[in-house]
């Protein structure tokens, strides 16, 4: 039930952890299998190890236990070589991040997937309006070559989520239209602890999404307004107000990193580490921290059957969000939290926990716990290790192992959740879960 270790080639013990760590992200390996696959058919196909996408698919399979190895202790110098060939300078010599690690992956990742033709040729209409066609059945009728027709493969990554960000003016609550930017993983601060109440997920989270101010901005609607209300041909100033800034998920990744900023500064500027315990839970519900399309009171029972698909832009937030310390009115005592369970509720193996979510009983975005990177030291020196699941068996590939492993470098051995669960984590990998209505949804969709 182990799975090989990674030869520590001088201080890589970085990148040894994020593999083990993504290697127990299903999705992630099946979308490289999937981004990989227009290589297989490529009629002058470079050579293997010049393609990021497919020395890390090689490397996951293994560790994954999805690939057949002799070997105990896998080497992962390719990745290094790759990624100096995609202008990477990382030395195994010094120390290094493996959250930084982390986004020259998915960086390098969506570089190589833009370097492929996203456009058919203009002049070759009959191609696209029946993209289906092999490239050898194609003729262009002008001189130059024909670009290869673009497949379905160039798909976002499965860390690949979006956030929205709301502005809305205090004056005349005019809301700006909704900015939406693209993440690859959270990165959440840690907020200040309060003595005698424990740190939570939700607590960073929370944090992540609190409104702030934004003073002396310009308000367009006050200006009119403002305008509406004098002579005319008097010159009129533009109208500076507070405006309310809210950060929400518009869109949430299969694959959901979250990162816990453990780097902080002295008041002489010297770096410090965070080490304060941050409680993590192996499912996490993303329901309250998600963008909502606002509805009438008559169209709820129609959104909570739609629920499950992506907003659009330009819309406004009208969903409260409850803090997570605010007090619970009495005898409801909350069975679960994001990062707080209670102990009178245990989870059986392979399970999620469905009737212990008594504000959100069918929640939509939930999330089962795959790895953890921890980072033990301080910020001048260190040493990474990773909790992560056990390969699932041969038998039942699709099922999710409930057996947990500690991997540091060439070390293996098995570890209980709740080692998994006392751990201080640097960055969780959580991978969204979806009940069976959501998974014939998605089955009819591909059938469409």
């Amino acid at each position: 039930g182990l799975v090989p270790g990674l030869l520590n080639l001088g201080n890589t013990c970085f990148m040894n952890s994020l593999l083990q760590g993504l290697s127990s992200c299903p999705s992630f390996i099946k979308w490289l299998e999937e981004f990989t696959a227009q290589y297989k058919t490529d009629q002058n196909p470079s050579p293997e190890h010049e393609y990021l996408s497919l020395t890390l698919l090689r490397l996951l399979r293994a560790l994954s236990c999805q690939e057949v190895t002799e070997d105990d202790v896998l080497d992962a110098s390719c990745l290094l070589e790759v990624l100096r060939m995609y202008r990477w300078q990382i030395s195994s010599f010094e120390e290094q991040d493996a959250h930084e690690l982390f986004h020259v992956l998915t960086s390098s990742l969506e570089d190589e997937r833009d370097r492929q033709p996203r456009v058919t040729h203009l002049f070759d209409v009959h191609s696209l309006e029946q993209p289906e066609i092999t490239q050898k059945q194609i003729s262009c009728r002008t001189r130059g070559s024909l670009p290869p027709v673009s497949n379905h493969w160039k798909s976002q990554h499965p860390f690949h989520g979006r956030l929205t960000s709301n502005m809305v003016c205090k004056h005349c609550e005019h809301q700006s239209p909704v900015r939406y930017d693209t993440f690859d993983s959270l990165s959440l601060s840690i907020p200040a602890a309060v003595w005698g109440r424990p740190l939570t997920l939700d607590h960073c989270l929370h944090h992540f999404i609190s409104s702030e101010s934004v003073k002396d901005v310009v308000c367009d609607n006050c200006t009119k307004i403002q305008a509406e209300g004098t002579l005319k041909g008097q010159n009129i100033e533009n109208q500076r107000t507070t405006f309310v800034k809210q950060l929400k998920l518009g869109k949430l990744p299969q694959c959901l990193c979250i990162h816990l900023q453990r780097l902080s500064w002295s008041n002489q500027g010297t770096p410090l580490k965070r080490h304060e315990h941050v409680q993590f839970n192996e499912f996490l519900i993303m329901d309250i921290y998600k963008y909502r399309i606002p509805v009438h009171k008559s169209s709820q029972n129609e959104l909570n059957q739609k629920n499950s698909e992506e907003t659009t832009p330009g819309t406004k937030d009208r969903i409260a969000v409850k803090p997570p310390d605010a007090e619970q009115p009495s005898g409801t005592k909350p069975l679960f939290m994001n990062g707080a369970c209670s102990s009178s509720f245990l989870m059986s193996p392979g399970t999620f926990p469905l009737a212990a979510f008594p504000e959100c009983s069918s929640p939509v975005y939930l999330y089962r716990l795959m790895a953890v990177v921890v980072h033990h030291g301080d910020m001048h020196s260190g040493h990474f290790v990773t909790y992560r699941r056990s390969p699932p068996s041969p038998k039942n590939p699709l099922s999710v192992s409930s057996q947990w492993l500690w991997i540091s470098d060439d070390t293996v051995r098995k570890a209980s959740l709740q080692e998994v669960l006392s751990s201080s984590a640097y960055l969780l990998f959580y991978e969204r879960v979806h009940s069976r209505a959501q998974h014939q949804s998605l089955e009819l969709r591909a059938e469409e």
